[in-house]
């Protein structure tokens, strides 16, 4: 059997390869329509043809034609025994992307680390793929490993390139030439195409988690439902609402306002007309769910309602409550019609039988009971659990009933008889969910213990025991065929199992936090997920692939700051932490720990080796870089510190203050220089002009004021902000200052006059923080959502492309863009260079877009999203 050639080793051969003969031979390829690479590198006839052309464009420099032709000959030769060595490796037929080739990419990837000419030939691997359709795979992995290196591909000309079946996200295309390029099947999630020019695009089944990440709920997910008709899931929060999604797009198609405290419970009735909820107001709420209102609020619990249930024929709701009673409501009138008491404490699930005859409850009270569903009387009182009944289920033929209890074990109960047919024990902890498979053969359950054990009913037989959970499995659910099962933990991850092999198909990572419910759709093709992230997911079942996620929140990224040398950026939490992060990498370097509470400035000394801080604990400390020690800390305000900022000669450190002052400090000594009085609210930031002379302040008071630090006296005053100044700071040549704002934008002013200049829009929520880079050409800013972004503010910087004609496009573009809405102006340079995000997200601001077709893998046009992120649909 033939080895497959070590990959690295091939094409590390590129390390000998003169990087002016890719573009030579692109050019050639172009020109004369050349569509089979290896056939004319192969080709003696040819080279000769095109010798003295590829010679003059790789190198004209040497002077020797010897030289020349013997540089070039052998360039030729390495290339083509690359590509062929390339061809016979699963790289050029398959998608490298995948988990299953995880491990070996992790380790290419490794090896190539900075190797310059590897980079520059995976480079022109992809540039091929706009010519000979045979190596569109090869290019496309290629083109993941650039994006997953973090290799600068901004600024580069990728006309007509054919990209299939991998993953680019994250991938930064800033300013890129992607016009006639053609993807199909391409996650494209997360990437940057801001300043992008995509004429003639061809973009099909594409995947971008961005087209469903919306504002929803706000805090814990308890509770999701799916309709019967599998279009729509409810969700229930903490934040006291209930979202209602399109599933095939991920869309919010509504929310319903109402409850006072958290969703315990969300139900569907069987038509799906009606959504039933319960909260911890202790009250009940029935909604019609085509016009959004509430029909009935069904009160009489007085404790929180922690299960609501529809009978089977959709005309009664039975409740739940920590009051210890059932109740069962008239779905028509909202009428109570009977109360079920027994239950001496919690209930914690409630269950119809398939024949709407008996209603089961299990309870806090280690029992569970059997209910007449027409007369309301007890039928039966099934006791032998010794610990809470956590989760009761019928099977499908409603002839048995399984419950799940903290006392780690399984029983079923005879419905007929109420006696107990078996208990079955291989639990360690609570049995915390308990569901039958549809033909009833197999009954699943998820433990605290953090497995999951199939059980085989007729036999009472353990079928198989999963571990592949590493914490407590909180929730299980079978697919509708019942050849697949769900599973939700505490280990972020859901996981999907075939049923028959008991072997794992996949698993679904994307939550941050404790899976706690998970569901399928009718169908079986999608499966929706709640955790404690506050996120909802959707997941396509048969890829494993995240269709949606609805999103909530994390914490607050306060404040950054750039090292004077630009190579590190600084930032500044509410998780009371300082991090250190690489700016070419975006890797994390350090974390600086010691304050109370969150971080509100932080701010580097002029040498770099100091990092100084101010906090919500009123105090300012002072870190060693290197070391990541804190030096020492001054006292002395009297409410929060919200900025610091240290004068150009090192000596001065100013703060700003919720007690409304702002004091000078010298930092050698720790002793207070002075204190400026002025502004009528929170001082939130401060910044020393590049001379020493001038001290800006940003107010709560939205204005901004500019002190003489010699004297201590106003200058002048700024205003412009609708809202808090949050934040401030000098260009390196002291003539803008930038400032931001809870009003979401970022001005730029002229120093010496006083006028505005320019204002930047991007964010979606208060910027906290900006800062200009050494050399004056980028504007960082941080925000409250979660997201940092890098800004060109240099209007004359040069695009380096390699591509003439896309150059002249693109400035035609621009022009054609401000002649006809002026207000562009501020924009079309000022736009994200780079976003430093806990995850990637999708941009275009001031993408161009001509024709062409923008697809999802559901057919939708994504040209509305390209829009809506801030792209520019031109007609001609």
């Amino acid at each position: 059997m033939e080895q497959k050639p070590d990959l690295f080793e091939v094409l590390a051969s590129s390390k000998d390869i003169d990087e002016q003969i890719y573009k030579a031979i692109m050019e050639i390829f172009r020109k004369e329509q050349i569509s089979d690479c290896l056939k004319f590198f192969s080709d003696d006839e040819n080279l000769q043809n095109y010798e003295q052309k590829i010679l003059f464009i790789m190198n004209p420099s040497l002077v020797n034609q010897e030289e020349k032709l013997y540089l070039m000959k052998n360039n030729m030769k390495l290339i083509i025994n690359i590509l062929k060595q390339v061809k016979h490796h699963d790289f050029f037929n398959n998608n490298y992307s995948t988990e299953i080739y995880q491990k070996a990419r992790q380790d290419l990837i490794k090896r190539i680390n900075d190797q310059q000419k590897i980079i520059q030939f995976l480079q022109f691997l992809v540039q091929i793929t706009a010519i000979d359709v045979r190596f569109i795979q090869c290019g496309s992995n290629s083109l993941n490993l650039l994006v997953q290196m973090k290799v600068d591909l901004k600024n580069q000309c990728f006309e007509n390139i054919k990209i299939e079946n991998t993953s680019l996200i994250g991938g930064n295309f800033f300013r890129c030439n992607l016009s006639g390029s053609e993807f199909q099947n391409v996650d494209i999630s997360g990437m940057n195409l801001n300043g992008a020019q995509l004429y003639h695009c061809k973009w099909k089944n594409l995947k971008i988690h961005e087209l469903h990440q919306l504002e929803g709920h706000r805090s814990s997910v308890r509770s999701v439902c799916i309709s019967s008709d599998g279009s729509t899931l409810a969700s229930g929060s903490d934040d006291m609402t209930i979202c209602l999604w399109d599933i095939r797009t991920g869309q919010q198609k509504g929310i319903l306002n109402g409850h006072t405290s958290y969703i315990q419970s969300v139900c569907f009735s069987p038509d799906g007309n009606t959504i039933a909820s319960g909260s911890s107001d202790k009250s009940i709420r029935l909604w019609d769910f085509k016009t959004r209102k509430k029909k009935f609020q069904l009160d009489g619990h007085d404790r929180t309602v922690y299960s609501v249930c529809f009978s089977y024929d959709g005309d009664t709701l039975a409740s739940g409550s920590a009051d210890n009673y059932i109740r069962l409501w008239d779905i028509r009138t909202g009428q109570l019609k009977v109360k079920l008491d027994g239950h001496t404490s919690s209930i914690q699930s409630v269950c119809f039988s398939p024949d709407c005859t008996t209603l089961a409850s299990g309870s806090s009270d280690k029992s569970i009971r059997l209910w007449n569903f027409k007369t309301g009387k007890l039928k039966a009182k099934l006791d032998g659990h010794t610990g809470y009944v956590e989760s009761v289920c019928f099977s499908p033929d409603g002839t048995t009933l399984a419950s799940g209890s903290s006392d780690n074990s399984i029983r079923l109960w005879d419905i007929r008889s109420g006696q107990q047919k078996d208990k079955l024990d291989g639990h360690s902890d609570y049995v915390r969910s308990v569901c039958f498979s549809h033909d009833g053969s197999t009954l699943l359950s998820g433990s605290y213990d953090y497995s999951i054990r199939l059980w085989d009913v007729k036999t009472k037989q353990q079928k198989a025991k999963l571990d592949s959970h590493k914490y407590v499995v909180y929730s299980v659910c079978f697919s509708p065929d019942g050849t697949t099962l769900a599973s939700g933990s505490d280990d972020k991850f859901i996981h999907l199992l075939d049923v028959k092999i008991s072997q794992q198909l996949a698993k679904l990572d994307g939550h941050s936090d404790y899976v706690r419910t998970v569901c399928f759709s009718p169908d079986g093709t999608t499966l929706a997920s709640g955790s404690s992230d506050n996120s909802i997911r959707i997941w396509d079942t048969r890829t494993g692939q995240q269709k949606a996620k609805l999103d909530g929140h994390v914490y607050t990224i306060q404040t950054v700051c750039f090292s004077p040398n630009g190579t590190k950026l600084a930032s500044g939490s509410y998780d009371k932490s300082i991090r250190l992060w690489d700016v070419k990498t975006e890797q994390q370097i350090k974390v600086f720990e010691g304050h109370s509470r969150g971080i509100n400035s932080i701010c580097f000394s002029l040498d770099g080796t100091t990092i100084v801080s101010g906090s919500s604990d009123d105090s300012i400390r002072l870190w060693e870089v290197q070391t990541g020690q804190q030096k020492t800390q001054l006292n002395g305000h009297s409410d929060y510190v919200r900025s610091v900022c240290f004068s150009p000669d090192g000596i001065t450190l100013a703060s700003g203050s919720s007690d409304k002052s702002i004091r000078l400090w010298n930092f050698k000594t720790g002793k207070q220089k002075g204190k400026l009085n002025g502004h009528s609210d929170y001082i939130q930031s401060v910044c020393f002009s590049p001379d020493g002379t001038t001290l800006a302040s940003g107010s709560s008071d939205n204005s901004i004021c500019l002190w003489d630090v010699k004297t201590g006296t106003l200058k002048a005053k700024l205003n412009g902000h609708s809202n808090s100044v949050l934040s401030v700071c000098f260009s390196p040549n002291g003539t803008t200052l930038a400032s931001s704002s809870e009003d979401k934008s970022i001005l730029q002013w002229d120093v010496k006059t006083g006028q505005y200049k320019a204002k930047l829009d991007g964010h979606s929520s208060s910027v906290q923080s900006v800062c200009f880079s050494p050399d004056g050409t980028t504007l960082a800013s941080g925000s409250s959502d979660k997201s940092i972004r890098l800004w060109d503010v240099n209007t004359d910087q040069k695009i380096e492309l390699s591509d003439k004609l896309y150059k002249e496009d693109q400035a035609q573009s621009e022009t054609l863009l401000l002649s006809k809405n002026p207000l562009l102006k501020s924009v079309t340079s000022d736009i994200t260079i780079l976003l430093i995000s806990e995850t990637p997200k999708f941009q275009a601001q001031n993408t161009l877009i001509l024709k062409g077709e923008f697809q999802n893998h559901l057919g939708l046009n994504l040209k509305t999203l390209l829009k809506q992120k801030g792209g520019c649909i031109l007609e001609k």
